[in-house]
């Protein structure tokens, strides 16, 4: 009789196995692909540092994407070839919308580097003379930013409550007699070569590997120019886009952050427990 049991109990043995083994198989989070779109800079690294590994946990395989222009990296999401891009801040995504009409929103703020002006040719602002030449971005929205950083050292005066589309000719006093010189945004840190000072958006100083302590002076960031998450609008409410959103504003991504000498002058979001302190001038 107990002979004739052993064949039963091997079974059911195999039964239970198998039953766990489903159970475990079913209990893994399924493997789903996010692309994401980057232009140099270090938000690649941000997220691999302190995103990646939470969605890694929650069954996301990342795939990345580098571009040369935010136009690129816009464009792509919109069409949908990624699933999100972290390069721009909302002043410049809402720009883009207007003259593309497309619908892309930001769903969270990341740590950004201010733009700052720097030289290669200059070791202080004195003595400087007439006619000496800054290069600055070209399209209008961060040409502004670095026409308020001109203007706050007291070099030049721009028209009052201009909107977005900021050209050259909205510099109403030029103090010191310099020469702007409009490039292509990511073509600021290789002006430095020529021009006698650059202001140079953060991710591509950053980039360049120039310190933001090297900076003669660091803009005064605003929430609207902290640089964001973009989806497409239709996309924002997905499960994908609310686990990048809960990633970044978790405790683990912001301790990875702050734990790096090398965020020191970033502009924190305001979900991070406090703010951090931009560094003005060079050590």
């Amino acid at each position: 009789m107990l002979k004739s049991l052993r064949p039963l109990l091997r079974l059911s043995h195999i039964v239970l196995l198998a039953t766990a083994l489903i159970g475990s198989a079913q209990a893994a989070p399924p493997v789903r692909e996010l692309k994401l779109g980057f232009v140099p800079g270090p938000y690649i690294d941000e997220f691999k540092l302190g995103v990646q590994p939470q969605l890694e946990q929650k069954g996301y395989k990342i795939r990345y994407y580098e571009f040369s222009t935010g136009l690129e990296a816009n464009s792509a999401v919109f069409k949908g070839d990624i699933d999100a891009n972290v390069m721009q801040h909302s002043v410049f995504l809402a720009s883009y919308n207007e003259r593309n009409k497309t619908d892309l929103v930001g769903i969270v703020q990341v740590p950004t580097p201010p733009m700052g002006l720097y030289s290669r040719k200059h070791k202080n602002l004195d003595n400087l003379k007439k006619g000496f030449t800054v290069a600055v971005p070209n399209d209008p929205v961060n040409l502004q930013r670095a026409l308020w950083i001109l203007q706050r050292l007291g070099w030049i005066r721009i028209r009052e409550n201009k909107p977005v589309d900021v050209t050259e000719l909205d510099v109403v006093e030029n103090k010191v007699g310099l020469k702007l010189v409009l490039l292509e945004n990511a073509q600021g840190p290789r002006a430095l070569d020529d021009a006698d000072f650059a202001a140079i958006q953060g991710n591509f100083a950053i980039f360049a590997k120039l310190k933001l302590s090297e900076a003669f002076i660091l803009e005064d960031m605003k929430p609207p120019y902290i640089n964001v998450v973009a989806v497409k609008k239709t996309k924002q409410d997905d499960t994908y886009a609310q686990d990048i959103v809960q990633a970044y504003r978790s405790e683990f991504f912001q301790k990875a952050i702050r734990s790096e000498p090398f965020y020191d002058g970033f502009t924190l979001p305001d979900y991070f427990s406090a703010t951090s302190t931009l560094k003005l001038g060079k050590n």
